[in-house]
């Protein structure tokens, strides 16, 4: 009949019925997930910036989380030093100062050391700047931990770069020049809130 119910499974066999004298296993699979949220909050990310960051993390989550059972968020600040902060730090602190993007890198990858291998997580990564950084030795060296580590373990790592009329704007460019057309990097400009959606579907349509 086709009204087999695995999660509900209610079965009256009658003798006659030989579909029913065995059973079978169906696995149901589990899946664990991770997402690290990197945000620069030096003093060219504002108030608007960050409700920007705000609104598509949110959604970002609410997709993620849909498809799987169990999922982890954790939380990188970062201006010239990055530290690890709970979710309404990530989106309320106030920081100023210069930028090395490589210091969020570098803690990402202690916090997946600790407790996300590779190999039992499924690893989602996003990061949040208007794109200024210290040096250009600093976006070398961001590269480098890409290239190295951060997209060798993660399903995708996702730049998103928030207009502010204080930034360069520069390290995107640095991104796609460097590392053009990889499979699990995706890079997006935000201009403003109008432009959240469209962010949103050039981070996930690959859907991985």
């Amino acid at each position: 009949m086709g009204a087999y119910d695995p999660v509900r499974p209610i079965v009256i066999p009658v003798k006659e019925d030989m579909r029913y004298k065995a059973f079978r296993e169906d696995p149901v699979m589990e899946a664990a997930a991770v997402i690290i949220y990197m945000m620069d909050v030096s003093g060219s990310m504002g108030g608007e910036q960050k409700e920007i960051v705000r609104i598509e993390s949110y959604w970002i989550d609410t997709w993620i989380r849909s498809q799987y059972d169990g999922l982890e968020t954790r939380f990188i600040i970062h201006d010239a030093t990055a530290r690890e902060v709970d979710r309404e730090t990530f989106f309320r602190t106030k920081e100023s100062g210069g930028t090395i993007i490589s210091s969020a890198y570098k803690k990402a990858i202690e916090i997946l050391d600790a407790d996300y291998p590779a190999s039992d997580w499924n690893i989602y990564l996003f990061h949040f700047s208007d794109g200024d950084n210290w040096s250009n030795q600093d976006n070398k060296d961001c590269i480098q931990l890409l290239a190295d580590r951060l997209l060798r373990d993660a399903n995708l790592f996702g730049y998103g770069q928030v207009e502010s009329p204080y930034g360069s704007g520069q390290f995107i460019r640095e991104l796609e020049k460097e590392l053009p057309d990889h499979e699990k990097l995706v890079t997006s400009k935000i201009r403003d809130r109008e432009h959240i959606v469209d962010s949103i579907r050039d981070f996930l349509r690959k859907g991985k």
